[in-house]
């Protein structure tokens, strides 16, 4: 049985959009205010354990049109983002163009519980927002890997929208990644028999 992980770069206010500056917001960017020497390496590993990347249509499309050119610019990591099996949940999109992507456009939910129970490894998640509040009412989010940014931002899409209540998370692990960055890994708290092994 995998494991859903919804792994995101956050703002201190909860803000999840546009960290690297790619989609043109007026405050995106915001992930290279702050240094943070050992995130690079936390989220190859977190790359390589992971059987295949799930992931909302606006988040495959960004990465569908970046990773493919930057696969001899970003070597290993390049090539694995190219070569894994992707998943995207999509009612519109029919011909995706990035080698091992696959479409989900049905019942959410019930496809990626298959989903789990087809990979051994971790079903990853990166950004997607709108796919993420779905995971999480349909009680699907098996981890959270939040990498928390000191910055302030006062508007902008969040991880978790207003009225997303009944969510309680315990710590499983945080350690720093930069001077002022750090990582904190939530696992749901209200399933018995969870293994709270900090995640590596």
């Amino acid at each position: 049985m995998g494991k859903i992980v919804v792994t995101e770069f956050i703002t201190l206010d909860g803000i999840i959009e546009d960290p690297g500056g790619a989609e043109g917001t007026p405050n995106g960017g915001w992930s290279f205010r702050s240094p943070a020497p050992d995130a690079e390496q936390f989220k190859f590993e977190e790359l390589l354990a992971a059987n295949v990347q799930l992931m909302g249509r606006v988040t495959y499309e960004g990465f569908a049109a970046a990773w493919p050119a930057m696969e001899e610019t970003t070597g290993e990591f390049g090539k694995r983002m190219n070569s894994m099996p992707k998943v995207v949940v999509s009612t519109t999109l029919t011909d995706p163009a990035w080698k091992n992507t696959t479409v989900i456009s049905g019942d959410v939910a019930a496809e990626v519980a298959r989903l789990k129970a087809r990979y051994e490894g971790d079903v990853l998640v990166p950004a997607s927002a709108t796919l993420v509040d779905t995971l999480r009412e349909h009680d699907l989010v098996d981890e959270y890997r939040l990498m928390v940014h000191p910055v302030v931002l006062g508007s902008g899409k969040r991880l978790f929208k207003d009225g997303a209540a009944g969510t309680e998370l315990a710590l499983a692990d945080s350690r720093k990644v930069g001077p002022d960055v750090l990582l904190l890994i939530y696992r749901p708290a209200s399933r018995p028999g969870r293994d709270d092994t900090p995640a590596s």
